[in-house]
């Protein structure tokens, strides 16, 4: 899918919609200094270290996340 080629997004199948997404996210990722955070999101991420770093909560791997997550679904 090129800029020149991109349908309306209504128009668009899911497929090349999540197509889309994935591009636009490639090139975001490429420069994430250029990407501002807003400031509730910081908020929240920080907060959630902090839990971390306290031991109130965990985390798992994202590939272990991502298992889950298709398990999940089938």
């Amino acid at each position: 899918m090129t800029v020149q080629t991109i349908p309306a997004i209504e128009d668009m199948t899911q497929f090349q919609r999540a197509e889309l997404m994935e591009e636009l996210w490639k090139a975001m990722s490429n420069r994430p200094e250029g990407i501002d955070i807003p400031e509730r999101h910081r908020l929240i991420l920080e907060e959630r270290r902090a839990a971390v770093e306290r031991g109130e909560i965990d985390y798992i791997d994202w590939e272990d996340a991502k298992r889950q997550i298709r398990s999940q679904i089938k």
